[in-house]
């Protein structure tokens, strides 16, 4: 019986973190071979793993498996170092729609939705499996302030805390 209750437990803990704020809806039509590549990190909620990082980037390629090669790297001033992480995401669904589950630490995952998306594939907005992680990536470390603007109302209509984004390069437009 503690056996049963046990791994019941661990099922709902492995699979808690998979799902997606409501509100939130992964972009369809989405093409990994686009979205593949180097994306500068413009904007995040703060959460204890990227804590004190700037220049972060996050690199994306292709796993001999399918999955995706994820590595995200950070400059920590304090420790005057880069910082550097490596994890595995795979598709939830399908190829064609933006939400895949990322590990870094197996056999933990957790959601990683693409809920906006540049026709261009220059710049995204990704969420986590709650409203406490979100991301505003780009090509490159800069961004229009209509690109900006246009990510704060979106993550406001999704639920976001727009006023507690960390804006990476100092430039912080009205939440």
């Amino acid at each position: 019986m503690l056996r049963g209750i046990f791994f019941s437990l661990l099922s709902l803990l492995l699979t808690s973190c998979t799902g997606m704020p409501e509100g939130v809806t992964p972009v369809s039509g989405f093409e990994l071979s686009r979205y593949l590549g180097t994306w500068h990190e413009v904007a995040r909620l703060d959460h204890r793993f990227e804590r004190g990082l700037t220049q972060v980037t996050a690199s994306y390629s292709l796993r001999e498996d399918g999955g995706v090669r994820v590595i995200n790297r950070g400059w920590h001033a304090e420790k005057g170092e880069w910082e550097q992480a490596e994890g595995k995401a795979y598709f939830v669904t399908d190829p064609r729609t933006g939400h895949l589950n990322v590990s870094f630490f197996r056999p933990f995952y957790s959601s990683y939705v693409v809920f906006w998306l540049d026709p261009d594939y220059r710049y995204a907005a990704i969420a986590g499996f709650n409203t406490n992680y979100l991301w505003l990536l780009a090509r490159t470390d800069q961004v229009p302030a209509s690109v900006r603007q246009g990510f704060i109302e979106q993550a406001k209509a999704a639920g976001f805390n727009t006023q507690a984004l960390i804006w990476l390069n100092d430039i912080s437009p009205k939440s």
